[in-house]
């Protein structure tokens, strides 16, 4: 009788043990799968300093105000120890609006102007690796995210008059440029202005982190080879600045 005594004293006190461990240990982070970003910045592109242009042909027609780019970005983590490596897909928007020009001939001045409205239109398309050195975030409670893009870009662009994609001397006003895509920046994570939100939040619909981040975007897409390949350097550096969710 003393020997069984003895034996669920004992095991009790394993069961408090285990218990009180449990109680103390910090949770352990959670993997996540895909991050959501949906971001807004300027884009400048570089139309007017290619080589082999002639003139100022952006500034003349939209003048020196930058594009507004709406973008979205969906990243898939394929890795997560020392921060998360993953590649990710980002697509946008951007357009500019300006008063349509007259061709210029000897009856009608340089830069005669209609009622109608043209726009240069782009959809720049990019294909990334990303990693984000989260470990601190995740481990420590340091809510700053540092993290690095790069990536194969494509940009899709045309110009429009009345609605209608552009036609000159026979070519129409339309194409689309290769390069490459650099970004950097920094997130803040949201997590920790409401600690108990964002553990119902995770629990309620998946999102495991929220963030703000800002980011510092070098695309380069003057087409690879020659710069002078023809169509326009869409080339540009700007800031974005996005809302993410990872799930």
């Amino acid at each position: 009788m003393r020997s069984v005594r003895l034996g669920a004293l004992l095991a009790v006190c394993v069961a408090a043990s285990a218990f009180a461990q449990d109680g103390t240990q910090e949770e352990a982070p959670r993997a996540r799968n895909v991050s959501l970003q949906l971001g807004l910045g300027s884009y400048l592109p570089r139309v007017d300093t290619a080589p082999g242009v002639t003139g100022a042909p952006y500034q003349s027609t939209f003048g020196d105000n930058s594009m507004l780019l709406f973008q979205a970005e969906v990243d898939r983590f394929l890795w997560q120890k020392y921060g998360a490596v993953g590649v990710g897909f980002a697509f946008g928007y951007a357009e500019k609006y300006g008063p349509a020009k007259v061709v210029t001939t000897p009856s009608t001045p340089e830069g005669t102007t209609t009622t109608e409205k043209t726009a240069l239109k782009i959809l720049p398309l990019r294909l990334l690796a990303v990693y984000r050195m989260d470990y601190g975030a995740l481990h420590w409670g340091i809510p700053l995210v540092p993290f690095v893009k790069v990536g194969l870009a494509y940009t899709p662009w045309w110009v429009t008059k009345g609605g209608d994609t552009e036609t000159f001397d026979g070519q129409t006003g339309s194409g689309g440029k290769w390069g490459y895509s650099l970004a950097g920046g920094v997130a803040l994570m949201l997590d920790f202005l409401e600690p108990d939100l964002s553990r119902n939040l995770a629990t309620d619909t998946g999102i495991e982190h929220t963030y703000f981040m800002a980011e510092y975007v070098n695309d380069n897409t003057p087409g690879f080879g020659s710069r002078e390949s023809g169509g326009l350097d869409l080339s540009a550096k700007h800031w974005l600045f996005s809302l993410a969710m990872d799930f």
